[in-house]
């Protein structure tokens, strides 16, 4: 199973960006699946997860600004986010809690870089 992210870029403070997640492979089942983000030199945090059902969870130092959605026939996930700040400035990270041939396992993006900067 592969996570692919798009949509990173460069934005300047106070844009928004959309970042996507598609999940693709065969004989899988992703069920809740989340986003995270590593700013440089700071470890990995979780911004906000997401189930089957719809329902969210998010970091509280997220909530407000940024806002996870899912899309299951399509096996993806979006995060949007408003009223970007520098600080914002890290690598993306989508992952999924999934079941596999089976098996339950997980899986992670390879990231994708979203630079905050005039």
């Amino acid at each position: 199973v592969q996570l692919v992210e798009s949509g990173g870029g460069l934005v300047q403070p106070g844009g928004s960006l959309r970042l996507s997640c598609q999940a693709s492979g065969t004989n899988f089942l992703a069920y809740e699946m989340s986003w995270h983000r590593q700013a440089p030199g700071k470890q990995r945090e979780m911004i906000a997860s997401i189930g089957r059902s719809g329902t969210t969870n998010y970091t509280d130092s997220f909530k407000g600004r940024f806002a996870i959605s899912r899309d299951l026939p399509a096996d993806t996930i979006y995060l949007q986010m408003n009223s970007l700040e520098p600080e914002d400035t890290a690598v993306y990270y989508c992952h999924a809690d999934l079941i596999h041939g089976g098996r339950m396992g997980d899986a992670w993006g390879q990231g994708t870089l979203v630079t905050v900067s005039s």
